[in-house]
């Protein structure tokens, strides 16, 4: 008898311990970009230990089921002297003890519950369920009930914070009950309770030069009743004690509320790229509590290089070699239309040499392979035609001043998307084998993808060239990059194609095929392309063709379909002597570009007549006033020669 009262004794205090932790306030919806969200839990006791108990969020949305779609294991986490633990992005005021992305929370109807238990027992698009409930809350934001979540989670009320973009939380009474008000992070709903003493981080600015001298600036809500210690550190990445002299260790004196320490940032002679210091709090005890933190500042490195050829609009020729084995292309001669095509996707797309990178890898891929040649710590951005921080990746909904990666064959034309293991970046090293047939895979090609402005990504959207040309008032400079770029995924992959006029709703296909030609003829692969094409080759072992061999454009799409193609000349030959005419065809004005010193050039026809002969120095023009057809014209600079053929109209 005595062993079976003992069992309900411990049976009522473990049903007593479990009802301890409760959901105390809720805040689904904020203003603007929803970066205040935050929920918060209360234990009936002070710096009560959370390990063992996970908080699950539901979607109560048709597509989401009444599943789960983010989970937070709770394990090392302990409540603070009011029983309270806040949880929320760094934007929540006061600071969070437990830090998730901005925008996780969804607005409603939806529901956020405690169980006793661990993560890995709510795997993404788990069913809500009463097994090891502790509590549980369903919302919404001017919502229909989600009567259906209400049972699962045995819940009589679903509660409405209000409707969208509005100012409220929902918080618990202590009968269990809830309202709707103002909220209040980290104090308890009824105005009981010890009251904290938050600490704001400020500085002047958020950038400085690498030599730059700043004040961080310490302020309490309250004056301290005596002095108050407390240190911080402003290490993060390559960011360390060895990039900054001054103290770290600061007093509040008794009776004031602020203090100042003065950072100095030493100016090295590395080129160790922007840096981002991060301002943290170490120590801070009860009633001290932070309320900002992780305050993020952004070194600007002096040390940054500059490359020996130029940007898309102050285009170089003939500086960056490239890098394609000897033989690369040697399988094409002789080849014509369709079988050069074929030819020509054997090499691009051959499943024992290819190799696939996922989408998250292609950003440090864009970051060396986009590199600005005037600044090495910035990626050159298509279509806005400049600079721009690496470190300045968009990471949330916000895109303004920010660069991202833009499809140049977009993803809705072409049908590729995004997979889970797109979130990786596992390195050069980690890959998968991929074909022809392997579409998916050019949601990664690197060759189609570009740096871009993040506004200006949207702004193009998934318009075809032609519809698109960017930016007003910028110089155009990308025009035959991308180009080169959307012929280059048409023979890579199976499924794609090119094709005239604007063909909206047909997925794979893409134009219009006119203006990517003259794109590609008026704006010749440079240094920049060649540079971009080495690099990308290191990662994925195959070449942009129409980069190396610009050329064989026409035999595919161009004015030379049907003629058989014969390579021009060897890799050797053509790194010592790179020149490009444009365009081609022409209707009588041909540019040449990539002239460092005086050249000849000599115009034959095609039976061997020398027609003309002049006598150039730098980048310039000729004027061809022949009748229409096919011509020689043969550049000959420092012993070396190369001849073209040129089509005119």
């Amino acid at each position: 008898m005595k062993k079976y009262i003992f069992s309900i004794m411990l049976i009522a205090l473990s049903w007593q311990c479990i009802g301890q932790i409760v959901i105390n306030e809720l805040d689904c919806d904020s203003p603007g970009i929803d970066d205040k969200e935050f929920v918060e839990l209360k234990s009936d006791t002070p710096n009560t230990s959370l390990n063992g108990y996970v908080l699950v969020f539901f979607n109560g949305s048709t597509s989401g089921a009444d599943s789960s779609y983010f989970t937070l294991d709770l394990d090392g986490f302990t409540t603070d002297a009011n029983g309270l633990l806040l949880i929320g992005s760094d934007s929540v005021e006061p600071f969070p003890q437990y830090l998730i992305a901005a925008n996780v929370i969804q607005n409603g109807a939806d529901a956020v519950a405690i169980y006793l238990g661990d993560e890995t027992d709510f795997s993404e698009g788990t069913l809500a369920t009463q097994t090891n409930l502790i509590d549980a809350l369903v919302y919404d934001t001017s919502d229909a009930d989600d009567t259906e979540l209400m049972a699962l989670l045995g819940v009589t009320e679903q509660i409405n914070e209000g409707s969208s973009n509005n100012i409220n939380s929902i918080q618990r009474n202590n009968d269990g009950s809830y309202f709707v008000g103002t909220p209040t992070p980290r104090l308890l709903n009824d105005g009981s309770g010890d009251i904290f003493n938050a600490i704001t981080i400020s500085t002047s600015q958020t950038q400085y030069n690498e030599d730059a001298i700043f004040d961080i600036v310490f302020t309490a809500q309250q004056n301290v009743t005596s002095d108050f210690e407390f240190s911080f550190t402003l290490d993060n990445y390559g960011f360390t004690t060895d990039d900054f002299t001054g103290n770290t260790t600061i007093t509040i004196p008794s009776g004031q509320n602020t203090v100042s320490t003065t950072i100095t940032l030493i100016d090295d002679t590395l080129d160790e790229g922007d840096e981002e210091p991060l301002i943290k709090f170490s120590n801070l005890q009860w009633p001290f509590v932070p309320n900002n933190n992780f305050l993020k500042l952004r070194v600007v490195d002096n040390d940054f290089t500059m490359a020996a050829f130029g940007t898309p609009i102050n285009s170089t020729f003939g500086i960056v070699s490239s890098t394609q084995p000897d033989g690369y292309y040697n399988s094409l001669d002789g080849f014509a239309d369709v079988a050069l095509r074929q030819a020509l996707q054997n090499i691009i797309a051959d499943p024992n040499v290819v190799r696939a990178q996922t989408y998250t890898d292609c950003i440090e891929i864009l970051k060396e392979a986009d590199q600005n040649p005037e600044n090495s710590n910035q990626v050159w951005l298509v279509y806005l035609e400049q600079g721009r921080a690496k470190l300045d990746f968009q990471t949330t909904s916000v895109n303004t001043g920010t660069w991202n990666r833009e499809h140049t064959f977009p993803r809705s034309r072409a049908g590729y998307y995004s997979i889970e293991e797109d979130e990786i970046a596992d390195g050069v090293d980690v890959f998968w084998t991929t074909k022809a047939d392997s579409l998916r895979h050019g949601n990664s090609d690197a060759h189609a993808l570009r740096a871009v402005d993040g506004p200006e990504n949207s702004s193009r959207g998934n318009q075809f060239y032609g519809e698109y040309n960017g930016p007003s008032g910028t110089l155009g400079g990308f025009k035959g990059d991308v180009a080169r770029g959307v012929f280059y995924l048409a023979v890579r992959y199976n499924g794609l194609e090119i094709v005239n006029g604007f063909p909206d709703g047909m997925v794979g296909q893409f134009g219009d095929l006119q203006t990517l030609l003259d794109w590609h003829r008026n704006d010749p692969p440079d240094d920049y392309e060649m540079n971009r094409n080495n690099i990308i080759y290191n990662w994925q072992f195959n070449r942009n063709p129409f980069i190396d061999q610009p050329d064989l454009i026409e035999y595919i799409w161009g004015d030379m379909v049907g003629e058989t193609w014969e390579q021009n000349l060897s890799v050797e030959e053509a790194q010592e002597l790179r020149v490009s005419l444009y365009p081609n065809p022409t209707s009588g004005r041909l540019f040449i570009k990539g002239i460092n010193t005086e050249t000849k050039i000599e115009v034959f026809s095609v039976d061997g007549r020398q027609l003309m002969s002049q006598v150039i120095d730098s980048n310039s023009f000729i004027d061809l006033n022949y009748t229409s057809g096919l011509y020689l014209v043969k550049i000959t600079s420092e012993n070396r020669s190369v001849i073209k053929k040129i089509l005119i109209n």
